[in-house]
């Protein structure tokens, strides 16, 4: 915002003439404080939160009558104009409506006017005029104006004021008290009806990074509420994720909240985050707004909806409202299919979840090659299996900001992979051959199967690609050296390994000998994902040394992979791209335990006949990258409703270890012509 350099305002206070009849605002209502001593407010029907405790500016007198006055809804606003006029106002405020989902006239009680024009701007009858009309009582210019006559007060007092470079326009709650006026950030306050997060949060300003959660639900059900900015708060940020509203899996470290993992015991025994993890720092470097934390499957574990306890599992908008969310990144998934006012959600994928949740809900969603994205500050699964992914609506706007968020400098170490150091080519080296495993394809339902077909024709079409059928399993089952083609051993061995001791140590083992110290020996109360396994873990067999021979295990499955099954070639940063679904195949899966025994549903994480492992264990084997995409939908007759209802039909695009941005180029073409298209929040994707 770097042409906002005006030191002087003039401050017209208490506007008490009018010459038409202003415009009917909604009055400001109070409703409470927060416990981070933020105000709760409504205009009209909506709720807003305002960051009173810490504002955006303080704009500080130097000279000119005191008058005070506190909570005035404000608008700043920005032109380029020399001489405003009304038809600019006009203008400026009808596109700060269509482009904001949070401004709205009731922020005009106040205006604060500059503008960016060079040498002295001026404000002409009609625009005065105008400010009178719409019942303005509250005028600030800049110093960027001439004194501002017949602005509709001529009791009015004019002071001087410094103000902030940084501040941005749209609303604020703004408070003029001994001739200095504070603005405060605002938040329009939606509800989380579908019960996808754990709470809303909103950055505290306080100059630390620190973060605070929204203690405010709304009435009847007591669905949280979630604190949405202004999208004109970003408007003339250039940073490659401004603005971008972002939610976050509480597997992740925000400073000043409390990294759950979804269990209460956990809750009880951690303190605050001191610090953002490095990958959600990205974020806010990159001008992402870190706006709550969603809920996941308890200690990210694979659990069924009907297996859930400190939480209520959250509610997929897709076909009958009654749809699975799956497991682990559940609530990301739902709530991106759900609410227009969210953007993107990170989520992390060890054995499916990110992928499963974005199958069910439709939306897009990935799991990344091995070690693409650090995951400093977050509690693991999975040291060397762990991923982090994006959800997404829009196939450009995640391509574009995957590839702002995996940036070099946040690439794992080998170390931690225990595979070689990644190279991530940004290029239109596309694969050339389409692999179809006839073991895990095609879909199971026969409707959806033509929408599959028709997908790979459009990919063969603009890419000029050929189709070549395999069996994944028995190609792996034929390769010579034992140490890599029995997929069972490796799933299970090698991987089983890896997921178990890592959280042990970071998480079982921890909370365990905590709680046992804290209640006479105690068992924690955890999800029945987890009780069994830490109740009897072994930790003679799952040592470090274990570990670390899992990781060489792995390894040599991922160098036969690399040179036998998807391998670059000079023209292809992965000569192959891999098709499977990893949901479930056109059919609904239910929350419902009993309804997925119904015709024509689905379990998640079933396993064909004749294949030696679910699907969702290839990338986590082989560290190859994984995207889910939506590709259609189709009818079924839905248990619940007892009408015919829609379910997403999506397809997994899998590469090469290291060639996701080639990847998404693909995947920006097949968007930019149609192919892959934006979804819709709600009953239906399309």
């Amino acid at each position: 915002m770097a042409s906002f350099l005006f030191s002087l305002i003039a401050v017209a206070l208490s506007v008490t003439s009018v010459v038409a009849a202003p415009f009917k605002r909604n009055p400001f209502a109070f409703l409470q404080k927060t416990r981070s001593d933020s105000a709760i407010f409504q205009l009209g029907n909506i709720t807003y939160l305002a960051n009173t405790k810490y504002p955006k500016a303080t704009l500080s007198a130097g000279r000119g009558p005191r008058n005070d006055v506190s909570d005035v809804p404000l608008t700043v606003l920005y032109t380029n104009a020399s001489v405003v006029t009304r038809d600019i106002l006009e203008s400026t405020i009808a596109s700060y409506l269509e482009t904001d989902d949070v401004f709205s006239q009731d922020f005009l009680a106040g205006l604060l006017l500059s503008s960016t024009a060079p040498g002295k701007a001026s404000v002409d009858a009609s625009a005065t005029s105008y400010i009178q009309s719409l019942g303005i009582e509250h005028v600030v210019y800049s110093s960027a104006f001439s004194k501002v006559g017949g602005h509709g007060a001529p009791s009015a007092a004019y002071v001087d004021i410094s103000v902030s470079p940084n501040l941005p326009p749209g609303p604020y709650l703004a408070s003029f008290s001994g001739g200095s006026i504070a603005l405060s950030t605002v938040y329009r306050l939606y509800e989380d009806t579908y019960r996808d997060f754990l709470y809303g949060s909103y950055d505290l300003n306080d100059g630390n990074g620190t973060h605070a959660y929204l203690d405010y639900s709304f009435p009847s059900f007591g669905y949280p509420a979630i604190p949405i900015p202004s999208r004109l708060y970003s408007l003339t940020d250039t940073r490659a994720m401004a603005g971008d509203r972002v939610a976050i899996k509480d597997l992740y470290d925000i400073k000043g909240l409390k990294t759950t993992g979804g269990s209460r015991a956990w809750e009880y025994i951690t303190s605050p985050a001191s610090a953002n993890a490095p990958s959600i720092q990205r974020i806010a470097d990159q001008g992402g707004v870190l706006v709550g934390k969603f809920k996941l499957a308890q200690f990210a574990s694979g659990a069924n909806p009907w297996d859930w306890q400190d939480e209520h599992y959250p509610f997929n908008p897709r076909g009958d409202g009654w749809l699975t969310c799956s497991a682990s990144s559940s609530g990301g998934g739902c709530s991106i299919a759900a609410y227009d006012w969210l953007d993107f959600a990170i989520g992390s994928d060890t054995g499916s979840s990110m992928r499963r949740p974005a199958a069910v809900s439709g939306t897009y969603g990935q799991r990344p090659s091995q070690g693409l994205m650090s995951l400093e500050g977050v509690m693991p699964l999975g040291g060397a299996t762990d991923t982090a992914g994006v959800f997404c609506r829009d196939p450009v706007k995640w391509s574009r900001f995957s590839k702002a968020w995996y940036t070099p400098s946040l690439f794992q170490s080998p170390n931690i992979t225990g595979l070689s150091a990644l190279d991530v080519p940004d290029n239109q080296g596309y694969p050339k051959t389409i692999l179809y495993p006839t073991d895990y394809l095609p879909l199971n339902n026969s409707a959806a199967q033509v929408i599959l077909q028709n997908f790979i024709s459009n990919l063969t079409t603009v890419f000029g690609m050929t189709v070549k059928e395999f069996n994944f399993t028995a190609t792996v089952q034929a390769a010579p050296d034992p140490a890599v083609n029995n997929l069972t051993y490796l799933s299970n061995g090698p991987l089983g390994v890896i997921n178990a001791y890592t959280q042990w140590e970071a998480v079982g083992k921890p909370l365990i000998t905590a709680w046992k110290s804290l209640f006479n020996g105690a068992f924690p109360p955890i999800d029945s994902a987890r009780r069994p396994g830490w109740r009897r873990y072994n930790q003679t067999a799952n040592t470090a040394a274990a570990y670390t021979a899992a990781q060489a295990a792995k390894k040599l499955a991922v160098d036969w992979y690399e040179e036998n099954l998807q391998y670059s070639t000079p023209e292809s940063c992965s000569e192959s791209l891999m098709l499977f679904d990893i949901g479930t195949s056109g059919f609904p899966s239910y929350r419902e335990l009993n309804l997925n025994g119904f015709p024509n549903t689905s379990f998640l994480a079933t396993t064909p006949k004749g294949a030696a492992v679910s699907v969702a264990n290839i990338c986590p084997i082989y560290g190859c990258a994984d995207y889910v995409v939506p590709i259609g939908e189709v009818p079924y007759f839905s248990n619940v409703t007892f009408i015919t209802e829609m379910v997403p039909v999506t397809i997994d695009m899998v590469v090469k270890r290291g060639c996701d941005f080639v990847l998404l180029n693909m995947i920006e073409r097949l968007a930019e012509l149609g192919v892959l298209k934006t979804v819709k929040t709600g009953k239906t994707a399309f």
